[in-house]
């Protein structure tokens, strides 16, 4: 429900009822809460489908598999400002098939729209992350990070310079194919963060993210040079 009590927005999708949403004919698609995005999610292997094998209400995110190909499951724009509404709490859990040719964000961006794709948030490459949202705050995995199987907390556009050296972001807790982990973000009204990966605290950083800024939630995957066909596992 859109509207969970007195003060209090709550967006949720157990995706136990949806279809295929694979090879859209229009550059996004409607998913309860959210929406499927991305670029080129109209090929014949973007988009977001049911997922018969697992239970628990669990659906696969595709991006196709041209390199910066992305799809993503987001909120319908930019409906966000941590200042007016925090503390924002995002939470999934996923699992990863395999780490090879992908990059993964989960968590706030103040850039989404239908056919954004995951680089024009951030990227990362051997030990170097690419901020490139004005203000972002999130889980990023990249197989082009020296790092590659690790997640990292990055953040942009609060009183803390964003970090851009992945070293000192670097959660060491391993994304490991085959295997779910919970992914949690708190951030409260001051841009105060804090990263959660199964239950543990993994980083926290003072005036990580703006306070002025429209946000919007989303979890994102993109496809790698060499460019494959990649599949992300989110459930509630």
């Amino acid at each position: 429900m859109a509207e969970a009590g007195l003060g209090k927005i709550q967006l949720f999708n157990d995706f136990g009822g949806i279809g295929d949403a694979i090879a859209l004919t229009a550059a996004s698609n409607n998913l309860g809460d959210f929406y499927v995005g991305g670029l080129n999610i109209v090929d014949a292997d973007g988009g977001v489908g049911a997922n018969a094998s697992l239970l628990g209400g669990v659906v696969t995110l595709t991006s196709a598999n041209v390199d910066l190909d992305t799809a993503f499951i987001g909120t319908s724009g930019l409906g966000f400002d941590v200042g007016l509404m925090g503390p924002i709490v995002c939470e999934t859990r996923i699992q990863v098939p395999d780490l090879d040719n992908k990059q993964l964000f989960f968590g706030l961006t103040s850039v989404l729209s239908t056919s954004s794709t995951l680089e024009a948030v951030l990227s990362g490459n051997t030990t170097t992350i690419t901020l490139t949202a004005a203000s972002l705050c999130g889980f990023l995995l990249s197989s082009t990070l020296t790092d590659d199987e690790d997640w990292h907390g990055a953040y942009n556009g609060g009183t803390t310079t964003g970090e851009t050296a992945s070293a000192s972001v670097d959660f060491d807790d391993d994304a490991v194919a085959g295997e779910w982990q919970v992914l949690r973000l708190e951030v409260d009204t001051n841009g105060d963060a804090r990263w959660y990966i199964d239950s543990d605290l993994k980083q926290t950083v003072a005036g990580a993210v703006s306070t002025t800024a429209n946000m919007g939630i989303a979890i994102m995957a993109g496809a790698r040079a060499p460019a494959t066909d990649m599949r992300l596992i989110p459930a509630r």
